[in-house]
């Protein structure tokens, strides 16, 4: 089995090595647990070490959005380098256990100012996460709750699908809140949408795993603009 246009994402940029030798410390975070919550104070950034990390936003009503995935080599807690006491904004946590490398704030800010390479192959990082979130906001707000579960499901597919015979299985299992939580919409509504989708066979669903039947046919929903892949992922 293959995975299907899998893009490599083993670094978050070229510099990796280089950011490593500034690591403090490890520190091991257990599945359900938070590596950290919104309105926390952020002296922090971290690199996965191993396991994966949700990164989601939470609303006044309680529901959660989930924004991105992060796996080995992936940097957690970008978003809060170079302001005044910094919080962070998002909510990170565990999907299962890990193991997460500690870089701080301050050192990495000190960092930047001599090392050119360093900086700005992490503002190229940057602009490419920047654009990655930018498209997954227009799919929630311009192709509605369908729409948004299409392109969740095409996102996927480009992170995680691996070939069969049978079509593009999604390795990763995959609840209907964890979608929901994807697409900003009701587990109950992701529910409806499966269902027409395995009715029209579009999907099939087998022990919590979702196999891609057609993936033109969601492509084509969404007005895929076949942009490159690296900026249509879940991660």
């Amino acid at each position: 089995m293959v995975r299907p246009n899998k893009v490599s994402l083993s670094q978050p940029f070229d510099s990796l090595h280089e950011l490593i030798q500034l690591v403090h410390h490890t520190v091991k975070v257990k599945k359900g647990s938070f590596l950290f919550q919104e309105g926390m104070s952020a002296s922090e950034i971290y690199v996965i070490k191993n396991g994966k990390i949700q990164v989601s936003k939470g609303a006044a009503d309680g529901k959660e959005l989930t924004l991105r995935i992060c796996s080995k080599n992936e940097i957690v807690g970008e978003l809060t380098l170079f302001t005044e006491d910094p919080k962070y904004l998002l909510n990170a946590k565990a999907m299962e256990d890990c193991e997460v490398m500690v870089v701080k704030k301050d050192v990495l800010e000190e960092e930047f100012l001599h090392n050119n390479q360093l900086a700005f192959e992490f503002m190229k990082w940057m602009s490419d996460h920047f654009r990655r979130t930018q498209t997954k906001f227009r799919d929630l707000i311009m192709l509605g709750k369908k729409g948004a579960l299409y392109s969740t499901l095409i996102r996927m597919t480009n992170s995680y699908g691996v070939m069969t015979a049978n079509g593009i299985v999604i390795d990763m299992h995959l609840t209907n809140q964890v979608l929901a939580n994807f697409c900003g919409t009701t587990r109950e509504s992701v529910n409806r949408m499966l269902s027409e989708l395995k009715k029209d066979k579009i999907v099939s669903i087998h022990r919590g795993k979702i196999t891609i039947l057609d993936i033109d046919f969601l492509k084509k929903e969404v007005n895929c603009e076949s942009c490159p892949i690296k900026y249509c992922t879940i991660e």
